[in-house]
């Protein structure tokens, strides 16, 4: 009978091996500002991005994927857990010591990996805290991250020598190299760490292309010819604007900060070939929000010169420009190379259809506002459904609905402003509201039951979020 019971363990013990090995990998490699139109593969005629355009080559390229917000903090909320970024009280950036943070009450998507064997890391930016010092404000190593190394809202003073970053709850002072091949080389070395037997969920989350920026010099001058005189680093942190080198100088030190951005991912990228574990990894690359462009709002987005492809508006509004940026997802042998899909796909989707792959179960106590998307990755059409932001920001157009092709924009009192049909009009710029009254009416009762249904939420907590 100790025989029988020994071999019975031993059985259990195997499959569970066997289990965990079949569970992919999963790599979520998130970049901060990232216009829609700022990667080669998505149509950007100077930049140069061989290792981007080498993955969508791989897998599939996402032509309708949406952040879950227009800036930075709730959309990280949205993709770590799955609900709408208001759910979670996150609702705009998070100012350092502003006592804001992702609650303990929310399951991120580290948490639910983390309970069925996952080794979790997050490198890189998190910013869902005002504070990486704080006892009292969840760490990311409080909220399902083995292992953390990174900083919180924007590198200081530039992306070069960071002085603002930690590992796990330590502050390291001042690092040297830039944000890009640190992250890169942080990443690499946890991986060499990571138990073989047991599969891995790494969230890169890259400081690039968010100013204020620096670049390693044989970057900037592979775009010399875009930019004006001298280059001078805007350093930010410091009491007081720098004034005196507030220079337009033209896009060539954005563009070489997307180059070097793409490069340190493609050593991560390498790794997985050179260790035989691209086939047994799930790749998402998405941006965050839309990007910065040459529409400055502050000074430290002087030169900045992201492309939203076209799309109208920016970071911090939600038209198109906004929130409709590049993604790719690649897992060879389940996602076909080369593809792309026009699938409306959501960052909080990405929650439920990660953890799904992962053999991890969605909170069922809870509003999830993602899905899981794994039939369109696989080339097929997806359920129809509504869509709802919201961000009180710059704009007065506070909220957004899009159904189908429709599309429309709200203020803060909920009043349709602005609609468009995005099948005919992708760039926004035909208001058709006050002719397709009858559409406009159920787009906007839609926005109420979704204000509604946030409002109501038991785990929304008060927000003191700021602009």
């Amino acid at each position: 009978m100790r025989h029988l019971t020994l071999s019975l363990f031993l059985l259990v013990c195997a499959l569970q091996v066997v289990q965990a090995k079949e569970r992919p990998n999963i790599l979520l490699i998130y970049v901060d500002d990232l216009g829609y139109g700022d990667l080669a593969s998505y149509g950007h005629p100077v930049i140069e991005t061989p290792n981007l355009d080498e993955l969508a080559n791989s897998g599939m390229q996402l032509t309708s994927y949406y952040a879950p917000s227009a800036l930075c903090s709730p959309s990280r909320a949205g993709i770590l857990t799955g609900r709408h970024p208001y759910r979670t009280g996150i609702e705009s950036w998070i100012p350092e010591g502003s006592g804001v943070f992702l609650h303990d009450d929310e399951v991120t998507l580290a948490e639910v990996l983390n309970d069925v064997g996952y080794q979790t890391a997050l490198i890189g930016k998190w910013h869902l805290n005002s504070d990486l010092a704080s006892s009292t404000e969840p760490q990311p190593t409080d909220q399902g991250f083995d292992y953390f190394y990174g900083h919180n809202a924007f590198q200081i003073p530039t992306n070069k020598n960071p002085t603002n970053i930690y590992r796990n709850k330590q502050a390291l002072g001042m690092q040297k190299g830039y944000t890009a091949d640190l992250y890169a080389d942080e990443a690499i070395e946890w991986l060499n760490k990571a138990q073989t037997d047991e599969p891995f969920f790494l969230m890169l989350s890259m400081a690039e292309p968010h100013t204020t920026i620096e670049n390693p010099p044989e970057f900037n001058e592979m775009y010399r010819d875009f930019t004006n005189g001298e280059i001078i680093p805007i350093p930010n942190g410091l009491a007081a604007p720098p004034v005196e080198k507030l220079i337009a100088r033209g896009p060539g030190e954005y563009y070489a900060n997307i180059s070097y951005m793409d490069s340190q991912i493609g050593r991560v990228l390498d790794w997985l070939n050179e260790n035989n574990a691209s086939e047994s990894t799930v790749i998402v690359f998405a941006s965050d929000n839309g990007p910065v462009t040459s529409d400055w709002l502050t000074w430290y987005e002087v030169n900045a010169y992201g492309s939203t492809g076209g799309f109208r508006g920016r970071k911090r509004l939600l038209h198109e420009g906004g929130i409709r940026v590049p993604a790719i997802v690649s897992w060879p042998g389940q996602i076909a190379s080369g593809t792309q899909s026009a699938e409306t796909i959501v960052g909080t989707d990405f929650f439920v259809t990660l953890a799904k792959l992962g053999g991890a179960s969605v909170p069922s106590d809870r509003a999830i506002d993602g899905i899981d998307v794994l039939p369109a990755l696989r080339g097929e059409k997806l359920a129809h459904r509504r869509l709802f932001w919201a961000l009180d920001s710059v704009s007065d157009l506070t909220y957004a609905v899009r159904d189908g092709d429709w599309k429309m924009l709200l203020n803060r009192n909920l009043e349709a402003k602005e609609l468009f049909n995005l099948a005919i009009d992708p760039l926004e710029m035909l208001n058709i509201v006050d002719r397709e009254t009858e559409v406009a009416d159920k787009l906007r009762r839609f926005a109420f039951s979704s204000v509604a249904s946030i409002q109501s939420d038991p785990l929304r907590p008060v927000s003191e979020s700021t602009d």
